[in-house]
């Protein structure tokens, strides 16, 4: 696997793709824009917390997830970190997780999704690089 530049955490990608759907819907309504609101220091530091213990993404699969429209809902990545903890127990290092919103490929030791794609671009396509697999 490549190293990976820069690291998404999920819950980013949540707000990321709540954020796009709240500006869609308040343009559309009343053509109101809205600002960025301030973190709080808890609001950070769970942040923090959530990224060291959950999966997190890398670029790659952060531009994949926003282009291809999989949302990232709690369930998902609660069924996500499962499948990835289920993989590490049994010694995989490089696995792809197959799911209804689509597949990821995931590096296990550093619990990061390294691309993903939809379950309509799963048809005719090869995993290479992987040495296990899991149906969510």
């Amino acid at each position: 696997m490549n190293k990976i530049n820069q690291i998404t955490n999920a819950g980013t990608l949540k707000l990321q793709h709540a954020s796009t759907q709240l500006q869609v819907q308040t343009n559309a309504s009343a053509g109101i824009k809205t600002g960025a609101a301030k973190s709080s220091f808890a609001d950070l530091l769970q942040q923090e917390v959530d990224r060291s213990q959950n999966v997190q993404f890398s670029r790659h699969a952060a531009q994949r997830v926003q282009e291809r429209g999989i949302e990232m809902t709690e369930n998902l990545l609660q069924d996500l970190n499962q499948a990835i903890s289920k993989a590490r127990e049994k010694g995989a290092k490089d696995v792809v997780v197959i799911g209804k919103s689509g597949a990821f490929i995931v590096n296990v030791p550093n619990n990061i999704v390294v691309t993903t794609m939809s379950g309509t671009e799963m048809k005719e396509n090869i995993f290479t690089n992987i040495d296990s697999a899991v149906l969510m």
